[in-house]
């Protein structure tokens, strides 16, 4: 074991506490995979990252990524969570608009801004309608009716998600859901805002099989989403998410998007900075 820097991020918000935590151990050099699991069990928050040497030239570093019950091959607010914390550990003369992350699913391409980062949304490893039967499940998981759902679809860019369209946001709000009926099912829920709301959508994430009975802002979901809904056309462009309300948070996520590339974005802040024993 040894000293190894350490901190802990809120992302997806500008005030600490109501983001989504992220602990990250800024020199994972010569752990083992189990010492990084115990770790990420240890932490219990949603994910927990270790940040490493790159092994291509074009990235700035290389990240894996844990929850308490497994390894990520990609998760949105760890990304931009290290990304924040490797840049403040670096001196304060050596600016970068542009970072390249290394991880399970290749390079990931992150944009810097000024008080914000955001990151490439990934391609889908899987897309299009669920099938009825896993649609159902998780329907039912989320004890809705038929009448509040308009689409059941798969988002998955890494985790596995399948999202639920809903009629409203102030449905996706109500929902209590029936974990041991989801399973192993990874399920996103997103509804729309009508007339002027906080934001335009509602977005809430549920993944038990990984220890996570519901992550408060959730980056690799809102990727998924972003790029079924402009591939599809229910949205035209740019639009605002809010995360975490259900849990006391107030999570805020954008999605831009330049014509080729689809950005998704927030801010971090760094609650606790130090070091770890490892």
């Amino acid at each position: 074991m040894r000293s190894r820097p350490f901190a802990q991020v809120d992302v997806f918000s500008p005030t600490p506490l109501l983001g989504n935590p992220l602990a990250v151990v800024l020199d994972g050099e010569g752990l083992t995979d189990e010492e990084m699991q115990a770790f990420a069990r240890w932490t219990n928050l949603s994910e927990t990252t270790f940040l490493l040497p790159p092994t291509v030239i074009a990235a700035d570093y290389r990240l894996r990524i844990f929850t308490p019950g497994g390894e990520l091959p990609f998760a949105g607010h760890p990304t931009l969570g290290s990304a924040h914390a490797w840049l403040a550990n670096r001196d304060a003369a050596e600016t970068q608009e542009r970072l390249v992350q290394e991880c399970g699913v290749g390079l990931v391409e992150l944009r810097v801004g000024s008080d914000s980062i955001a990151f490439a949304a990934p391609p889908l490893r899987r897309s299009g309608p669920v099938d009825q039967a896993t649609a159902s499940r998780a329907v039912a998981s989320l004890g809705l009716e038929a009448s509040q759902v308009v689409a059941v679809e798969w988002v998955d860019n890494g985790p596995g998600w399948l999202v639920v369209l809903v009629d409203d946001a102030a449905t996706v709000l109500a929902i209590r859901p029936d974990l041991a009926t989801m399973g192993d099912l990874e399920v996103g829920v997103v509804g729309p805002y009508r007339g002027e709301g906080p934001a335009d959508y509602e977005v809430r994430a549920f993944v038990p099989r990984l220890g996570v009975p519901e992550d408060p802002v959730t980056g690799s979901l809102n990727a998924g989403i972003a790029v079924w809904f402009l591939a599809s056309g229910i949205v035209a462009g740019d639009y605002t998410v809010r995360q975490g309300t259900a849990l006391g948070r107030n999570g805020r996520v954008s999605v831009t998007t330049d014509g080729e590339t689809i950005w998704i974005g927030g801010v971090s802040t760094t609650v606790i900075s130090g070091t770890v024993l490892l």
